[in-house]
């Protein structure tokens, strides 16, 4: 007997997807809800709308099963992120985010399409959908049962129309009423008449997150270093008369390997001005030379592999080359990607000599594998106490090498507990034995890899929308709090380039300004709905469209810093008032949003007792601060 097996679709889009038998379920396994982050690239982003658009059409032309990559972001700790420079955070850009918060408004608006998409399971699950032409790029699917009954009509049904123009918004009539489609959006109506969801207009709201560092006494105290040895430093060491693959040698132990041999020069070889050169001819992904032992150059590749030309400055009689050759991931997709090769090839030589270029590729070689303070361990506690640090840290903290050792206090409270490490240059970090990952702040994102905009109608593709040009790769590392101890916290950095100790610093991420911004035309919110739905009586056009904001668990709305109902312009970065406002927008919000954790303010004139300008469409635009509330506050208010 042969196991049955199911084809499906992975992408940013898959509407158009068909399993290859019609007796299969059409099953989307990955929609990306973003892309992954590279050491050196801009960070990409993909919108929301676009997101809830692709689902949504998804669902509309038959799609029964769909999940999403990455729904809940991640962290490649230790070296467990591939690549080659993929970065630590694999935030991805989803839902929720690596710290486990709410990526708002992500979370919310994927949340309020699938509510809708759950309104039109009865009928989804009884029939196929039925194609309907509305005009140039417009279209319907409907879902109808005919028999099957609900409390609202004579038969269950359930529409999807959508506007598949990347440009032009549009108005379509179906069934009798008006639907206003915005260009690249579905509206799903869960009773062919009326319309639940948007996936162009999006009422949830926009959190925007904060780094507060930590205020425990002792926080991060006085830091030690141990200056890591250049080429050989064990017994165990392998010697060939080659260059040999780095992968292959480490076994994937470590992202270190020492290539280590030595030349004699004769006193004629160094004569004249001419400057002597060490080239490469084929390395990845990271490299340093050493020269006697001193440091002669840094080498890093966005690409796979490049070739090496550096200026070096021999003595003569005896010299030691030591290079250290570093990985920074492995390859884990592509053709033959199990092929792709690490560290060293090719041809090396020393040029510049009078008596002529030396060959050094196929002379004795011996290899090191590691850094002696991995072998130590010395990032944790037993490991730290079983060799000698020095206290003695002195700026402009440039040393190459360099192991680094302190210990701080864990941060009070819930929230989750990050570490700034964007003054160090490249290497690793560890908090109580475990790795934090990799570290590569010195490398500075490119100035011109940026999006001017990021409009999400059209296709999305991983170079659309993109941010932080000229930014550090990454700044913060996320520091589980089961990792934690309540004080005495082992905190190991190992930095390859050197870097600023005396600026790292822990703190917790939290959710610090919520902002929502709600037109009185949008449909609906679900919860309306679901009453619009059990209550027969109840008319579609008295259901209000609301402006909800919610602050994390242990979380008060404190303050409001804009509320505008009218035309107000902006985003949460920067609200300003239109020339339609209702004066007493900022009163009605602070009495019903101030001091709770959660509050909803129907958008209309209604609740503002007032017209502010008649015969225009108006929204709601609101920007709120939350703040922690004390455990003995928490226990009142939860006694009252």
């Amino acid at each position: 007997m042969f196991a049955s097996q199911i084809n499906t679709c992975n992408g940013f889009y898959c509407d158009w997807f068909r399993p290859n038998n019609i007796s299969k379920p059409t099953m989307w396994t990955e929609n990306w809800t973003g892309w992954f982050h590279k050491f050196g690239a801009s960070i990409p982003h993909r919108p929301v709308e676009d997101i809830a658009f692709a689902a949504a059409r998804f669902f509309e032309k038959g799609g029964s099963f769909l999940n999403y990559y990455m729904y809940f972001g991640g962290t490649n700790f230790g070296r467990t992120a591939s690549g080659p420079f993929l970065g630590t955070s694999y935030d991805y850009d989803a839902p929720i985010d690596e710290y486990g918060l709410f990526h708002q408004p992500k979370w919310g608006h994927l949340n309020d399409l699938h509510r809708a998409v759950k309104l039109c399971e009865p009928v989804m699950i009884l029939t196929n959908p039925v194609y309907r032409y509305l005009g140039t790029n417009l279209e319907a699917h409907i879902y109808q049962a005919p028999g099957k009954t609900n409390q609202r009509s004579s038969a269950l049904c359930c529409a999807f129309v959508a506007n598949v123009d990347t440009s032009q918004n549009a108005n379509v009539t179906f069934n009798g009423n008006n639907v206003s489609l915005p260009a690249w959006s579905v509206s799903i109506l869960p009773d062919c008449q009326n319309v639940a969801f948007n996936s162009a207009q999006v009422v949830a709201q926009t959190s925007v997150p904060a780094m507060r560092p930590s205020i425990e006494p002792n926080s991060i105290k006085s830091w030690e270093s141990y200056q890591e040895p250049v080429g050989l430093w064990g017994n165990i060491t392998i010697s060939a008369n080659n260059l040999l693959e780095q992968i292959n040698t480490t076994l994937d132990g470590s992202d270190y390997l020492w290539y280590t041999t030595s030349v004699n020069i004769i006193a004629e070889d160094l004569q004249g001005e001419v400057q002597q050169q060490l080239t490469i001819s084929s390395t990845r992904d990271a490299l340093q030379i050493y020269i006697n032992g001193n440091f002669s150059g840094n080498h890093t590749f966005a690409k796979s592999s490049l070739s090496v030309n550096q200026s070096i400055k021999l003595i003569i009689g005896h010299n030691e080359i030591a290079l250290l050759s570093m990985t920074v991931g492995l390859q884990d997709y592509g053709y033959r990607y199990d092929r792709v090769s690490a560290g060293l090839s090719g041809s090396i030589n020393l040029k510049g000599l009078r008596s002529g270029d030396k060959e050094l590729a196929t002379q004795q070689w011996r290899y090191q594998v590691g850094l002696k303070g991995e072998a130590l361990k010395i990032y944790t506690q037993e490991g730290a106490n079983s060799i000698l640090w020095t206290s003695e840290l002195q700026a402009p903290w440039t040393q190459y090498l360099t192991w680094y050792k302190t210990s701080f206090a864990t941060p009070s409270g819930s929230d989750p507990v990050s570490i700034y490490l964007g003054s160090m240059g490249k290497g690793q970090a560890w908090v109580n034995g475990n790795n934090l990952g990799r570290f590569w702040p010195s490398l500075l994102i490119s100035e011109t890899d940026c999006s001017q905009t990021c409009d999400y109608r059209g296709k999305f593709t991983p170079k659309k929308c993109r941010t932080d040009c000229g930014q550090q790769s990454q700044q913060w590392y996320h520091i589980p709090r089961e990792w934690l101890q309540p004080n005495q916290n082992l905190l190991v950095v190992f930095d390859e380039l050197g870097g600023d100790v005396s600026k790292i610093y822990v703190a917790t991420k939290t959710v610090a300004t919520i902002c929502v911004h709600v037109l009185e035309s949008y449909p609906p919110q679900l919860d309306s709905w679901s009453q619009f739905q059990a209550q027969p009586k109840v008319q579609p056009m008295l259901l209000t469209p609301e402006a909800r904001l919610e602050c994390q668990d242990n979380q008060v709305i404190s303050s409001i810093n804009f509320a505008s109902f009218g035309n107000p312009q902006g985003n949460c970065k920067a609200f300003h008032q239109g020339n339609c406002h209702a004066k007493n927008s900022v009163e009605v919000v602070k009495e019903a949003c101030i001091g709770k954790q959660t509050c909803s303010i129907l958008v209309s004139s209604a609740t503002f007792d007032t017209e502010p300008c008649a015969g225009i469409s108006k929204s709601l635009a609101i920007k709120a601060q939350c703040q922690a509330i004390s455990s003995t506050s928490l226990k009142t208010k939860l006694e009252i």
